[in-house]
């Protein structure tokens, strides 16, 4: 590092796709500004986190999703009963062009919350993320914990080069509603801390990488707190590195603002498993952003 805020790692990217990306068509139609391949390292050891503060990360929300994740869920009901809405809009497209319902957004959300069979019939995101970690499929009938094994990897064989999980089970992608974009997480021990890598191959980099950043640093805490070692360095790493079109201008707002001092995460109280964490067990301390920008998600 140059002694600059981590941040600008985020900032240089960003302003590097805005002026030189390759223009692209993507899966959306919305359009692209690209690059392929890209990294950013980030030192968590004195307990800071990678919330970024060139514009407010609502960081609530994306820990939600984290837990949601580790619960292996695989409806977005869970997540619409706790007021977080990101999940929505891929479930309602489904539902829209499979009924030819005029049902909107709002609507759909709060059929989902108030009538479970509907639910469990249109709120369904796949067996993608969350049903990977904890639930991946077997040829054989079985279903492996790939979170689990990892912990068990972490506290018996911590210099093991096999403790990952990832998302991105060929046999069943094709079934899930939105293709997992954060699919690899490699963890590794050194000098008593816990390193974490994540391969992210699709990165939106307005929206999508400051929520998946903050998740993956929230995932090291965790795993670091439940074999009892200290944070150490999340290495991301992006396939296919983005700016949507529509994002243009708020890049250009998010480009002008210097970055303030990130926060600290604090834990409260160290569950007795993985599957034990809550909202309330995190405490974001000293985050102190410029404004929320906002920019609409390409679906």
């Amino acid at each position: 590092m140059d002694g600059r805020h981590p941040e600008h790692q985020y900032l240089d990217l960003l302003r590097d796709l805005l002026e030189s990306g390759s223009p692209r068509i993507d899966r959306t139609g919305v359009g692209t500004r690209a690059k392929f391949g890209a990294s950013m390292r980030f030192d968590l050891s004195d307990g800071t986190v990678p919330i970024f503060t060139t514009k407010k990360v609502l960081w609530e929300v994306a820990a939600k999703e984290t837990l949601w994740f580790l619960s292996g869920s695989e409806n977005i009901r869970p997540l619409l009963q706790q007021g977080v809405r990101i999940w929505s809009a891929w479930p309602h497209k489904r539902y829209v062009e499979e009924t030819g319902s005029e049902c909107t957004l709002e609507e759909f959300e709060r059929l989902i919350v108030e009538d479970e069979e509907f639910a469990n019939r249109f709120g369904n995101t796949g067996r993608a993320y969350g049903a990977q970690w904890r639930q991946w499929k077997t040829a054989d009938g079985r279903k492996i914990d790939q979170v689990a094994n990892c912990l068990d990897l972490l506290r018996n064989d911590p210099y093991s080069r096999r403790i990952l999980f990832h998302a991105w089970n060929v046999g069943e992608v094709d079934g899930m509603i939105l293709s997992p974009c954060h699919l690899l997480y490699q963890l590794g021990v050194e000098d008593g801390r816990l390193n974490m890598l994540m391969f992210q191959r699709s990165a939106d980099i307005f929206i999508g990488v400051p929520f998946n950043l903050w998740s993956s640093a929230l995932l090291l805490r965790m795993f670091a707190q439940q074999v009892g070692l200290g944070p150490g360095i999340l290495q991301w790493f992006g396939g296919d590195v983005h700016l949507y079109e529509n994002h243009v201008e708020a890049a250009r707002v998010q480009l002008s603002r210097e970055p303030r001092p990130w926060p600290k995460l604090h834990i409260r109280r160290r569950p007795d498993s993985i599957d034990g964490y809550v909202i309330g067990d995190f405490a974001v301390e000293g985050y102190d952003p410029h404004g929320f920008l906002n920019a609409p998600v390409a679906v």
